[in-house]
């Protein structure tokens, strides 16, 4: 039996909003450099992302990666970011998708970077465990 999607987006949806995304990240006097520093395969990371995107949105389970260690991996990723990515995804996604599955998709992106700000501020270097708040 095949789920049905999330909310009504298509693959080729997901394709072009990921590949304007970046387009965009490459040219932002903020994220450009924290992705270049990473990122040698334009091609290939987008791949990856759109995969993610198709496991979170239509159900796929294509993507086998972990978001929040690849973040706290990078060594340069700040919690402060994800205002900048989500300003410009949430940009992209009012641009090319209808109102409803991109007001939907934009609230998935805010869950999941709202999850991995939480990531990155509990487990920074600087603090370590002890910034996890304990019950």
């Amino acid at each position: 039996m095949t789920l049905p999607p999330r909310f009504l987006v298509t693959a080729p949806q997901i394709a072009q909003v990921v590949s304007i995304f970046y387009q965009r990240v490459r040219n932002h006097p903020k994220l450009g450099p924290v992705f270049d520093v990473h990122v040698t395969d334009w091609p290939a990371h987008e791949q990856k992302i759109m995969s993610f995107w198709r496991n979170a949105i239509l159900l796929e389970c294509t993507y086998s990666g972990n978001p929040m260690q690849a973040h706290m991996n990078a060594g340069n990723v700040r919690s402060e970011n994800f205002d900048d990515w989500l300003a410009e995804f949430d940009t992209v996604l009012t641009e090319v998708l209808p109102k409803v599955p991109a007001q939907a998709w934009s609230a998935l992106a805010h869950r999941i970077g709202q999850w991995l700000r939480f990531g990155l501020d509990a487990y920074a270097p600087s603090g370590g465990c002890a910034n996890i708040p304990r019950l």
